[in-house]
């Protein structure tokens, strides 16, 4: 009738949708302590407390392995899945260590030999509780340094086949290595790791983690000595 209205007409567009249900609430699948804290509520200074067990790591370590070799074809495919394992390890160590570390001498590695010997030392200390054995310069080019471990942890209970005797699972620890060059700033060509044992009864797992500065990066090095730095 004229002078009434009545509701307005539902859109044909609207009409054709349905309702959205209401979301389920997440339930989640984990497991936590009587104390209902996870390793998240940790101290991250407390170190003594938090250390893994040999036999823990060891297994967690070869079943690594053991994934990466079921995945490659080749050594050097292994090799690099274990790098590449090893380099956001780097990348979070470094602002780990430094959190650590007194306040008043707590500074961020700005010079090439500062961070070789951060590797070197405190950052073989806190993976290894022990440093490096040794710290060397190549004497053929500028960028290449060598840091030695005569028996790196990793390869302590990994049993390798004749056919691939040239695998060194200690590649691992050179991503973490490589990582941690990257965070710092000092970008690298890559890190890899060698046997250097050959014939050595002493030491016969003894590697050489290989370290290969970009070009920038020892450019920078030697402006900065220049400078009077």
């Amino acid at each position: 009738m004229p002078g009434m209205s009545g509701p307005p007409p539902v859109p044909q567009q609207e009409a054709n949708h349905a309702p959205i249900p209401q979301a389920k609430p997440f339930v989640s699948s984990l497991r936590y302590p009587s104390s209902r804290k996870t390793i998240y509520d940790r101290n991250l200074n407390r170190t003594k407390t938090t250390e893994i067990s040999l036999a823990s790591f060891s297994y967690l370590f070869n079943s690594l392995i053991t994934y990466h070799h079921a995945k490659s074809g080749s050594v050097s495919e292994i090799e690099t899945r274990l790098n590449r394992a090893g380099y956001p390890i780097g990348i979070k160590m470094l602002d780990l260590l430094l959190y650590r570390q007194p306040s008043r001498t707590a500074a961020r590695p700005t010079r090439m030999l500062d961070l070789l010997q951060f590797i070197h030392g405190t950052l073989w200390r806190a993976l290894f509780n022990r440093s490096a054995s040794a710290l060397e310069q190549s004497n053929t080019k500028k960028n290449e340094y060598m840091i030695i471990d005569n028996e790196p942890l990793v390869n302590t209970f990994i049993s390798i086949p004749k056919e691939m005797s040239q695998l060194n699972c200690a590649a691992f620890i050179a991503g973490i290595i490589e990582g941690m060059c990257d965070a710092a700033g000092f970008s690298t060509d890559g890190v890899t790791a060698h046997w250097a044992g050959e014939g050595d009864e002493m030491w016969p797992g003894k590697t050489i983690f290989l370290l290969r500065f970009k070009d920038s990066v020892v450019e920078r090095e030697e402006a900065i000595k220049a400078g009077g730095g």
